[in-house]
């Protein structure tokens, strides 16, 4: 891992990365006791020491406990809505090396880049099926998908839909700015590890390589004024707990500094990618999952939460009653399928392939309310 920006790369003076390496890097987990899970329950706010205790390995002796006041936090403040939204991949090439992803650049994967006119086709397939908010992502290279081409496909989804979030490489504040003023709403950046030696093991070359650069990428585009930023560890990389808790710091310490923005967690877990079925999340499971979201829940708890097409259809479905708030539906991750006409490899292999009529129809019957789009514009 290289210590030294790029020359294309902004500084900003920033104390958010060592507040949150500071207490990570100092907690130990193995600490926390039964007690200590007990009394952050009972608590009307949670702390970071709360937030520690439950997520500690004693805590999954209390998951009904967590997940029923993680069930009322979320109703408490989101009732039973649940919204919707689809990514849209536009490109897959990229210029970095991370081992665990279908994209990386020394993969052999068939690569592309959709023309205008194939991203319009692609909206418009979206569009059809209801949804309001659509989710753009490209593979990590400023050379095939630079700054201008991503806003023109920015614009073209204003056509269409309500709502844009981005998922595109880190990127300096004017060129957030930019992108905020071509219509994009909120973009979303996760940092995969922050355990600094993880991060560098599996980050071999290219822009991603920079850990600041990339923990700094939320705070620039809040000064570049987005409305919205999103956070995620990709779980199983690493220490789990760890990067739980860095990821929480991550929201928590910028929520204060920036009272006025939105804010969203996602918790990816690692999935099989083309060049790799035989990937595996280390040490999470399904109740690990659902422990690390009930703790968001609580400790976060005006946060939307992401739960992705990586997880099965049943797990996602009784997510979304208990901590998650925003759930993807009709996805894909290659280039070019949602015209029926697919152009490139898909990023990884996702567990739930059911459809916007299926999900949205799932979570009714369950009591929920899906929801397209809550934002008027004026």
């Amino acid at each position: 891992m290289q210590n030294k920006y790029f020359s294309d790369m902004e500084i900003i003076e920033s104390d958010i990365e060592d507040k949150i390496l500071n207490i990570t890097n100092n907690t130990d987990f193995s600490k926390f006791k039964e007690d200590d899970v007990i009394y952050a329950l009972k608590k009307d706010t949670c702390t970071i020491d709360d937030f520690c205790a439950l997520i500690s390995p004693v805590a999954k002796k209390f998951i009904e406990q967590i997940a029923a006041k993680a069930k009322s936090e979320r109703e408490r403040f989101f009732g039973k809505n649940v919204y919707f939204f689809t990514p849209l991949y536009i490109s897959n090439y990229c210029e970095n090396h991370c081992v665990y992803c279908g994209f990386n650049c020394k993969n052999n994967i068939k690569r592309a880049k959709l023309s205008f006119n194939e991203i319009e086709n692609e909206l418009i397939a979206i569009k059809k099926t209801g949804l309001e908010e659509i989710l753009i992502l490209t593979g990590e290279s400023r050379k095939m998908s630079d700054i201008n081409y991503i806003a023109k496909a920015i614009g073209l989804a204003k056509k269409y839909f309500k709502n844009i979030g981005l998922e595109i490489y880190p990127i300096n504040t004017n060129e957030y700015n930019y992108l905020h003023k071509s219509g994009a709403d909120y973009i979303t950046v996760f940092q995969e590890t922050y355990n600094k030696e993880t991060y560098k093991a599996n980050h071999l070359k290219g822009h991603k390589s920079i850990y600041s650069y990339r923990i700094n990428a939320q705070e620039r585009a809040l000064k570049g004024n987005m409305r919205g930023v999103g956070f995620g560890a990709l779980l199983g990389l690493g220490d789990y707990m760890k990067d739980t808790l860095s990821t929480a710091l991550h929201i928590y310490f910028l929520q204060k500094k920036y009272p006025k923005g939105e804010f969203a967690v996602s918790v990816p877990r690692l999935r099989p990618t083309v060049t790799n079925l035989n990937i595996t999340p280390i040490d999470v499971g399904e109740l690990e999952l659902l422990q690390i979201m009930c703790a968001y829940r609580i400790f976060l708890p005006y946060v939307n939460m992401t739960i992705s097409t990586r997880e099965r259809a049943e797990f996602r479905d009784n997510a979304v009653k208990i901590a998650a708030t925003k759930i993807s539906a009709g996805v894909s991750t290659g280039i070019g399928e949602h015209a029926h006409k697919k152009e490139g490899d898909n990023q990884f292999e996702i567990a739930d392939p059911r459809s916007v009529k299926e999900i949205y129809t799932a979570l009714k019957n369950i009591g929920m309310q899906p929801v397209m789009n809550e934002y008027v514009w004026v």
